[in-house]
């Protein structure tokens, strides 16, 4: 072995991050991956897993190692500081920018049936990475330029996406930097590990097209007032929408300082938007096999549909992760908001029920949401076009979305295009 060839990536998380840890503790269901300084990280095996996922089958083997050992040699990704540098030693004391990721959001799910309402033990939270992190790994291949010039390449996919509940919106990504160097025997003792170390040559990111997933954009305009629940309530109203904070590098502070969180932005997740067009992806597939005069009456997971394309929980040992990719999708706030009472009526007096007065404040920002998807190609005619139309319900209005949806909330309008 003459020649390596090492490249320093520097990424940034497009939408909200979730690396697991596979621990749980007494304040949440999953908590992140940190580091000796308690700070989130990437496994370097997991940058590795996807990459293999992705790469040529016939020579996966050869490069990522099954018989023999693995070419390709990959660091963990570490978070960088308001310095854009990576902290390698243990600190004895963080900054005020790095006390940030003490505390992380913590994101609530809970399963909806068919019916519209919560499935019973299904709540669960999971911590996340802010959007807007900037984390740095290191790739080294050992005499192999190709399979080093097609792993870069495979960075800039639309597709390659890190960490757990990339189906729920989590993992996208963004290539800010990548700088590459060769050495051999003669001049590898100059070269540095440290990801703070600075290559020679810029590699030139081009943006590509996926060959595996067709892309779809929804852009949305909501008709009127919209909540994604918080499950929390503020001074003005028991039940708010949910909003999340990114982290802004460039952010001047009044001590002079740079770097910490942005004001706090509107979210609309990807997870609800997936509950969503899987319930009416399973409506439309059941109506075309009535169609076609066959027996399939099912909902949830047990519809083919929604297992093509939104997957399924492992029974009997099988399960499926699902086949679309959806990104969260955020807005800046502009404090344009509606609040709404209300009051449980007694059916026999028809007079408010003593005590059941709450509130409701609701999203009234009429601003255009764009919402990328990406599908695999290899579902059937059937389930794709039960999706479309799920997708036209959408934007017809004829599907709402969010919280609250019986109350008149959540209707959009808009398109969708494919591509």
């Amino acid at each position: 072995m003459t020649n390596r060839y090492i490249a320093h990536i520097t990424i940034e998380a497009d939408t909200p991050l979730k690396v697991g840890s596979n621990s749980s503790d007494f304040l949440q269901d999953s908590p992140i991956q940190r580091d000796w300084n308690g700070l989130p990280m990437i496994l370097g095996t997991s940058i590795a897993g996807v990459l293999r996922k992705d790469f040529d089958e016939n020579l996966t083997d050869d490069v990522f190692g099954k018989d023999n050992g693995s070419k390709v040699i990959i660091s963990n990704a570490l978070l960088l500081d308001e310095e854009k540098n990576v902290n390698e030693s243990l600190l004895l004391e963080k900054s005020k920018f790095l006390q940030i990721f003490d505390n992380l959001p913590i994101r609530e799910h809970t399963a909806i049936t068919e019916k519209g309402v919560t499935k019973e033990h299904s709540k669960f939270d999971e911590e996340v990475v802010y959007k807007g992190v900037c984390f740095k790994f290191s790739i080294e291949i050992l005499d192999d330029k190709d399979s080093f010039e097609i792993i870069l390449k495979l960075l800039s996919s639309p597709s390659f996406r890190l960490g757990g509940g990339t189906t729920k919106g989590f993992g996208k990504l963004k290539i800010l930097e990548i700088k590459t160097e060769s050495f051999n025997v003669d001049n590898y003792k100059e070269y540095s590990s440290s990801l703070n170390h600075s290559l020679k040559i810029e590699y030139e990111i081009k943006p590509l097209t996926s060959s595996t997933h067709a892309t779809y954009i929804l852009k949305i305009t909501p008709d009127d007032f919209f909540m994604f629940g918080s499950g929390f309530g503020d001074k003005d109203a028991d039940q708010t929408p949910v909003y999340e904070k990114v982290i802004d590098y460039d952010k001047k502070n009044d001590d002079d300082s740079i770097g910490g969180l942005s004001d706090k932005q509107i979210l609309i997740p990807a997870s609800s938007v997936k509950g969503a067009l899987s319930h009416r992806t399973a409506f439309h597939y059941n109506k075309a096999m009535l169609e076609l005069k066959k027996d399939h009456t099912q909902v949830n997971e047990k519809n083919d549909a929604v297992k093509a394309i939104f997957g399924h929980k492992k029974e009997k040992k099988l399960g499926r992760k699902g086949k679309i990719l959806i990104a969260d999708c955020f807005k800046t706030d502009s404090n344009e908001v509606k609040t709404f009472d209300h009051v449980s009526i007694d059916r026999f007096t028809g007079g408010a029920i003593d005590g059941a007065l709450f509130q409701e404040k609701t999203i009234a920002q009429k601003n255009e949401w764009e919402i990328e998807m990406l599908l695999e190609n290899n579902i059937d005619e059937v389930s794709i076009d039960a999706f479309e139309k799920a997708l036209d319900d959408v934007c017809s209005g004829m599907l709402a979305l969010g919280g609250a949806t019986t109350k008149g909330h959540g209707v959009f309008v808009g398109k969708w295009s494919k591509s």
